[in-house]
């Protein structure tokens, strides 16, 4: 990225000129390769196109976060005016992800509350047997609430300088996140019914799939956190990243209530 003010030519305003970059191009042509994968998955056309984009996926994680901690880290390119901006940039691409669970759920209750013949004329369609709520959806619950603790506490350690405290609640929050991906690969696996079943299922498996790769993204999120707050990157008065995943954490927490109540609870 820029090295302008090491070579000389140092700004003479508070904003970041971001240099082109070619790991936006990379990650939509990772991101597209791994979700085209994953449909010829369902449909057992190939195996091997989900592997190849999420590896290209990964890379670009790495790549694109490497330079970002650069610029905030170590050229000083994030100051306050340019925070300012990755704030709303972040709250606008939470609310762009709130759309996409909007649609999901709008999907659940046209289906629900006006059950047609196919399904029986009942929620749940006749013929499916339903997860119960009180087994591991409320254990995920409770693993991911109090996941929103330890990212908060986290936080707060890290506002009041203590890197130790900042590190010891990430470190419970990757571990509680990746608990919850576990259990609900196990849901998964164990599942009474298929994603091609039915209404139910397909609505099912994409309302809480979409949330489930939001919790993994945000598990890897979280775990470069950690590894940044370990190597004493973030300080008191700056440290946008974490806030940055602690938002969306805070968000992924929210989504979950939504379906255990409405999918979970009230669907069955």
């Amino acid at each position: 990225m820029s090295e302008a003010p090491a070579q000389g030519h140092e700004a003479h305003h508070p904003y970041h000129l971001v240099d082109p970059s070619p790991w936006p191009l990379l990650g939509a042509f990772a991101a597209g390769t791994m979700f085209v994968g994953v449909v010829l998955l369902m449909h057992d056309i190939t195996p091997w196109l989900v592997p190849v984009g999420a590896a290209l996926v990964l890379l670009t994680m790495v790549v694109w976060w490497r330079d970002v901690v650069k610029e905030a880290t170590f050229q000083g390119f994030h100051t306050p005016i340019v925070q300012i901006g990755l704030r709303y940039g972040m709250a606008l691409f939470i609310a762009s992800e709130v759309m996409f669970f909007a649609a999901f759920f709008w999907a659940f209750f046209n289906a629900s509350l006006f059950p047609v013949e196919a399904t029986g004329f009942t929620w749940p369609p006749e013929g499916i047997a339903v997860f119960d709520p009180f087994g591991i959806p409320l254990l995920n619950t409770l693993i991911l609430l109090t996941s929103g603790c330890t990212v908060t506490w986290a936080h707060h350690e890290v506002r009041k300088g203590n890197r130790k405290g900042a590190v010891q609640g990430l470190a419970l929050t990757v571990l509680l996140g990746a608990i919850f991906t576990g259990f609900q690969a196990y849901e998964y696996v164990y599942a009474p019914f298929g994603f091609t079943d039915g209404i139910y299922p397909s609505t099912f498996f994409m309302a809480t799939g979409f949330h489930g790769f939001h919790v993994i993204i945000g598990t890897c999120f979280l775990a470069v956190c950690l590894v940044r707050a370990w190597k004493g990157h973030f300080k008191p008065d700056h440290h946008f990243g974490l806030e940055a995943a602690a938002w969306y954490w805070h968000f992924v927490d929210v989504v979950w209530l939504f379906l255990f109540f409405c999918v979970y609870l009230w669907g069955s």
